[in-house]
């Protein structure tokens, strides 16, 4: 009897789990970057805004309105060679508690030879005992380049809200002319709040973000080491392989937001997401 029923609550969760998927691709057409064939499906959405020039932008919706245990979101976008493409979101993404499986977000760029793409998502704003496993897969081309950031924050500082217990899986995959150039996996499990007051993890901050700078050498190191005394919070940053990548550590997000634009601004010419700037 009871295992019929655990059957039939695990059945009922399953069928109320988010699921959404977004892919296109865009082209160089004219000198101008148009958009491709587009498939959304289910409560992912991508809209466009108009444009300001000559490359494009596009706006991730989820209408689920967050990200909760068992959701499972799936984003794969191309640019093809010449192309210019900036993503963002029209929202902090909010993960809320898991109380089975962890809800998974997948995503795949590719950027075509000449190609440039900026992910510049807002923040992930993860809530007590929330669980996520998040997957990034980068396929450059020789003479792509590519702007990536991410800010995570491990419960709602101004709200009062702390972040005790939870998964946090980060895995990034970057080839280059199918060679593989950078691996890395981040996990955070079990007790998070403990783990981030430790010194050598995170010295009590709640917000931590990474900038992944294709290309990247050590002059980008410098000029953005320049404006170390600007930083409210720690940030690191070190070039290798052709391409440079940024860490940082906040007590807040405000302080965190305000660094990576920091970064942002010395490491590019591609203009933020109007969003950041409201």
């Amino acid at each position: 009897m009871r295992t019929g029923i655990a059957s039939a609550t695990a059945a009922t969760f399953a069928a109320n789990r988010a699921r959404g998927a977004v892919r296109f691709g865009v082209h160089l057409a004219d000198g101008i970057t148009r958009r491709g064939d587009l498939h959304e499906s289910g409560s992912l959405r991508v809209r466009f805004p108009s444009p300001e020039d000559d490359s494009l932008s596009a706006m991730f919706v989820n209408t689920a309105g967050g990200i909760a245990g068992g959701d499972h979101f799936d984003i794969a976008i191309t640019a093809g060679e010449g192309a210019r493409l900036t993503l963002t979101t029209a929202a902090a993404e909010k993960v809320y508690r898991a109380p089975a499986a962890a809800a998974r977000l997948d995503i795949a760029l590719k950027v075509g030879a000449g190609a440039h793409l900026s992910w510049l998502p807002q923040e992930t704003i993860l809530f007590d005992r929330a669980r996520i496993h998040r997957r990034f897969d980068i396929d450059l081309a020789e003479g792509a380049s590519l702007l990536l950031c991410e800010i995570v924050v491990f419960g709602r500082a101004a709200m009062g809200e702390i972040m005790r217990h939870g998964e946090f899986v980060d895995r990034w995959r970057m080839c280059r002319g199918a060679r593989l150039v950078f691996a890395e996996t981040v996990r955070l499990d079990g007790e998070i709040g403990e783990k981030l007051a430790r010194r050598a993890i995170a010295g009590g901050g709640t917000a931590i973000g990474t900038a992944l700078i294709v290309p990247g050498d050590e002059a980008l190191v410098e000029r953005i080491r320049e404006a170390s005394e600007r930083f409210g919070g720690e940030v690191g940053i070190s070039a290798w392989n052709g391409f440079a990548m940024a860490r940082f550590c906040a007590q807040d997000a405000a302080r965190l937001r305000t660094d990576m634009m920091t970064v942002l601004g010395r490491a590019s010419a591609v203009p933020l997401p109007r969003l950041w700037l409201n």
